[in-house]
């Protein structure tokens, strides 16, 4: 059991709860198989089955599973649950100590990007609401200029959040909202300029290469200020979150991941399979709808409750 202190450090405003949100929690099942007489090997198969059916994928399940082979002196409960645990906790990719930004003398730019309907416009939305609680100044643009709608939804949230909104019509270039952006937050002392973009699909080569035109603009027109490049994924989409997190890397790069929807709809594995098979920090997670609902992700707390 997590004790509530514990807990509160990898929530929001210690509001939101990953333990009665994530659809599973592989503890029990992992337990299981050490209840009948059963030989090393099967009982590796049992937890291989088990990480596969939980969204840690083929190729990372893989990995883990010979590392474990590697690691273990008897096959005890207890030895082989600690040695899993340290495994995937050495496998996941570190989350940087200052994955915020740098101190409040500089800017630092938010381009956030991803496919269609991973919840990009609401993350945007918590992420500024988070910053300026931090006592940040922040701007956001609205640079997904396509969607129906996405320019009001936007402003909603931004409104929501208590920060201004560079917007254009909808239709226009998101270069040239970008380039607006620039100049708006550079002349206001901003902090954090957020930038949401279109979904765009990650197979698409024209729709990346509108992204690397939009990060080609801010790199131009940003000056000194930092820059972070994050993609959403969405929690509940498996193991085609790794697809999509492996094409954007190439495009784009990425600095760093949130990781939407991971409510009861996502089995959590995902989290680890990503992290660990590109190398990539996860951030955030969405963890409900509210406008504080955005969590630092802390590994530690997230193994505690997914092997519970």
């Amino acid at each position: 059991m997590i004790s509530t202190t514990r807990r509160s450090t990898i929530c929001s405003r210690e509001r939101c709860d990953f333990k009665v949100k994530l659809k599973i929690q592989i503890g029990k099942r992992l337990n299981g198989i050490f209840s009948g007489r059963r030989g090393g090997e099967e009982i590796l198969e049992e937890i291989e089955e088990i990480l596969i059916t939980s969204d840690f994928g083929i190729e990372f399940t893989g990995a883990i599973v010979e590392e474990l082979r590697k690691r273990v002196r008897t096959y005890e409960r207890e030895d082989v649950l600690s040695e899993l645990r340290n495994i995937i906790r050495e496998k996941v990719a570190v989350r940087p100590d200052s994955s915020e930004g740098p101190a409040r003398s500089s800017m630092t730019a938010h381009l956030i990007f991803g496919v269609n309907g991973t919840g990009k416009t609401t993350t945007a939305g918590k992420l500024a609401y988070r910053l300026k609680n931090k006592g940040r100044k922040v701007l956001i643009a609205a640079a997904d200029t396509f969607r129906d709608a996405a320019v009001e939804q936007l402003l909603e949230w931004a409104k929501r959040a208590g920060v201004p909104l560079v917007r254009q019509p909808q239709g226009a270039d998101p270069g040239a909202v970008v380039y607006d952006a620039c100049d708006a937050a550079l002349s206001r002392g901003v902090e954090d300029l957020i930038i949401d973009t279109a979904g765009r699909l990650h197979n698409k080569e024209h729709l990346m290469e509108e992204l690397k035109k939009i990060a080609r603009i801010l790199d131009r027109k940003a000056g000194s200020a930092s820059r972070r490049k994050l993609l959403v994924l969405d929690a509940t989409t498996g193991q085609n979150a790794v697809e999509q997190a492996r094409q954007f890397s190439e495009y784009t790069g990425v600095d760093g991941i949130i990781l939407a929807k991971l409510d009861s709809s996502a089995k959590g594995g995902v989290a680890c399979t990503v992290s660990g098979i590109l190398g990539i920090p996860i951030l955030y997670a969405g963890t409900g709808e509210r406008i504080e609902d955005l969590a630092d992700f802390d590994i530690d707390e997230y193994l505690d409750i997914l092997l519970s």
